[in-house]
């Protein structure tokens, strides 16, 4: 079965690749270059599908018209660095990027004939993304099923969310049963230009909180 998997090159992007690649998916990674102040992503997302076998990886660019109201479009807007806030949407929050990336992938996977668009989604770890929650996955494929000519035609897609209700640790620990390394990946929303993670954003935060937990360090 034919899977498009959205591919960022953080650690649940990169866990849901793997996954895929698991359960037998022919894999067809997708990256997106919409002018992020971590486009460093982009050479460790090149580097994941190489690892994974994909059939095929493609890095579409957006040009996004609502940059300036994210931090992490604009470098007007700090990064966040003060946790996360149940509840409150972060200033990393990017206006519907989502719901576009949902959508080019929706176009590419009719395209090649798939029928399953991976996301790596995550509600647990839950940062006020509005475009991470079930009810927003669950529109958006019905949208997919209602809007294309594959699923009038009864050939439905789905969308496939598997780390949709895991912790961050129970992230990293699938990834590392399926062989992950997650020195592959980058989940910093402020790196250095060679990949350097800060250690202080709430992305790598939470990252290392998981990692301490995984590893049974104090």
């Amino acid at each position: 079965m034919k899977a498009v998997v959205l591919l960022s090159g953080g650690a649940d992007s990169a866990t849901c690749l793997a996954l895929a690649r698991a359960k037998g998916r022919e894999t067809y990674a997708l990256s997106f270059d919409y002018g992020q102040r971590h486009r460093v992503e982009l050479a460790f997302a090149r580097k994941l599908a190489r690892r994974f076998g994909c059939v095929e990886h493609r890095i579409a660019a957006v040009d996004l018209p609502g940059k300036a109201r994210s931090a992490l479009t604009s470098r007007k807007i700090a990064v966040p660095r003060g946790g996360v806030r149940r509840g409150r949407i972060p200033a990393t929050y990017v206006p519907a990027r989502n719901a576009l990336f949902l959508a080019h992938a929706l176009s590419w996977a009719e395209a090649i004939g798939a029928r399953e668009i991976w996301i790596g989604a995550n509600v647990v770890d839950y940062s006020g993304y509005p475009d991470c929650r079930p009810a927003f996955l669950r529109a958006f494929e019905r949208m997919a099923n209602l809007g294309t000519a594959a699923g009038v035609r009864g050939r439905r897609f789905r969308i496939v969310a598997p780390l949709l209700k895991l912790s961050k640790t129970e992230i990293l620990r699938l990834g590392e049963s399926l062989g992950l390394d997650y020195r592959w990946t980058l989940s910093c929303y402020d790196p250095g230009k060679r990949g350097e993670p800060c250690g202080h954003c709430d992305s790598c935060r939470i990252r290392q909180r998981a990692e301490k937990a995984v590893r049974k360090l104090p």
